[in-house]
C-alpha cells in the first residue's frame, strides 16, 4: 500500500455531459439486456440519474474514469440526457486504490428482506410504477411464496450461537433444552432480547471461573447441571400455586412430572416397585393404559387421605 493509499478521499458533485467520462474496458458487474432496458427507461421517465455513479479524474491522462455506475452512465447516453451528476475524486489514486474501489461498490450491497419487500410492492397499486420497481419475474416468483405471518429476521439486529457438545454430553443437554421448550411452547428456534444477553454470558463466566473450565459447552454443561437441580422450582408461578396448593390456569393442561420430582430419573429398585404398582393399577382397570400417570394421582390421593 502506497502513501496516496492512506489519504482519504476528498470527493465532489459535479454536473457533466455523461459522453465526456470514459468507461471501464474491464468492468465485473453485467446486466442482463430486460434489466438494462428497464433502466434506460426509468432514466427517460425521471429525466436524471437518481443515483450518483463514482468517477476518478486522471488530471494526468485527462480522463474521467467511471469506477461505479457504468452502467447507469451508458443508460443516460441511450436515454438522451444532456448532463448527469456524478461524485469525482480528483486526488492520485493507485491502481490497486482504483480496483478496490470498484469492486467494493460492486460487492458490499445489502440484501432485500423478502418479507419487507412483498408489503412494499404490494403498495404499489399502479402496473408502471411495478415495472419500474424492476422486479423480475424470479424475484416475483419468490416474493409469492413469502409468509408475512412469519417473522422476519432480516429486520432483527440478532446474533447466532452454535454450541458443540460432546457424546456423553447430549444427552442431558437435549433433555433440559426439551425440558424448556415444553415449558415456553416453542419451536426449536427462540429468539431472545439482547437484556438477556448480558446476564448469559455472566453465567457463563462464573461457571467457567467455578470449575477452571475454558470450553463454552462444557461451562453450559455445568450450567444445565444447576437447572436440573432446581427443577421443582419452576412450577412455581409456573403451573403450581404452593400457597393454595392448586394448579394455576387451566387445570387439565399437562405439566412435567419432573417439575413433581425434582428430578428425571430415579434408582432402578425405587422405579421396579412403582413399575409393578402401575402395572397392577393397569391391569385392574382402575388406571388408563394411555395415563399411566394416574397412577401417581390415585397413590398421592390415598397417602393424603391418611
Amino acid at each position: 500500500m502506497t502513501d496516496l493509499d492512506e489519504l482519504p478521499l476528498d470527493p465532489r458533485l459535479i454536473s457533466c455531459d455523461p459522453r465526456e467520462l470514459t468507461l471501464l474496458e474491464v468492468n465485473a458487474r453485467y446486466m442482463r439486456k430486460e434489466q438494462y432496458d428497464r433502466l434506460v427507461a426509468n432514466i427517460r421517465r425521471d429525466g436524471c440519474l437518481t443515483s450518483t455513479p463514482l468517477v476518478w479524474h486522471d488530471v494526468d491522462g485527462d480522463r474521467k474514469v467511471v469506477l461505479s455506475g457504468n452502467h447507469r452512465v451508458k443508460a443516460a447516453i441511450d436515454a438522451g440526457l444532456p448532463e448527469v451528476t456524478v461524485m469525482v475524486v480528483q486526488q492520485k489514486l493507485s491502481r490497486s486504490r482504483q480496483v478496490a474501489l470498484q469492486l467494493s461498490h460492486n460487492a458490499i450491497a445489502g440484501e432485500d428482506d423478502p418479507a419487507t419487500l412483498k408489503q412494499l410492492y404490494e403498495k404499489l397499486d399502479d402496473v408502471d410504477w411495478r415495472a419500474y420497481s424492476g422486479l423480475d419475474d424470479k424475484q416475483l416468483d419468490l416474493l409469492a411464496q413469502v409468509d408475512l405471518e412469519g417473522l422476519s429476521e432480516a429486520n432483527l439486529d440478532f446474533a447466532t450461537v452454535q454450541l458443540v457438545f460432546l457424546p456423553h454430553e447430549l444427552d442431558g443437554a437435549r433433555a433440559s433444552f426439551d425440558e424448556a421448550r415444553k415449558l415456553v411452547q416453542a419451536d426449536a428456534r427462540w429468539i431472545a432480547g439482547y437484556v438477556d444477553y448480558e446476564p448469559t454470558l455472566d453465567a457463563l463466566a462464573t461457571s467457567h471461573g467455578a470449575h477452571n473450565v475454558g470450553n463454552v459447552a462444557t461451562a453450559l454443561g455445568l450450567i444445565l447441571a444447576v437447572f436440573e437441580r432446581h427443577l421443582g422450582e419452576l412450577r412455581d408461578g409456573v403451573w403450581y400455586d404452593p400457597e393454595a396448593g392448586e394448579p394455576i390456569g387451566n387445570a387439565n393442561r399437562l405439566v412435567p412430572i419432573e417439575t413433581i420430582l425434582e428430578t428425571r430419573s430415579m434408582p432402578a429398585d425405587a422405579g421396579s416397585v412403582l413399575a409393578r404398582a402401575v402395572d397392577r393399577m393397569v391391569r385392574k382397570g382402575d388406571v388408563p393404559a394411555d395415563q399411566r400417570w394416574r397412577a401417581l394421582e390415585l397413590l398421592a390421593a390415598d397417602y393424603l387421605a391418611g
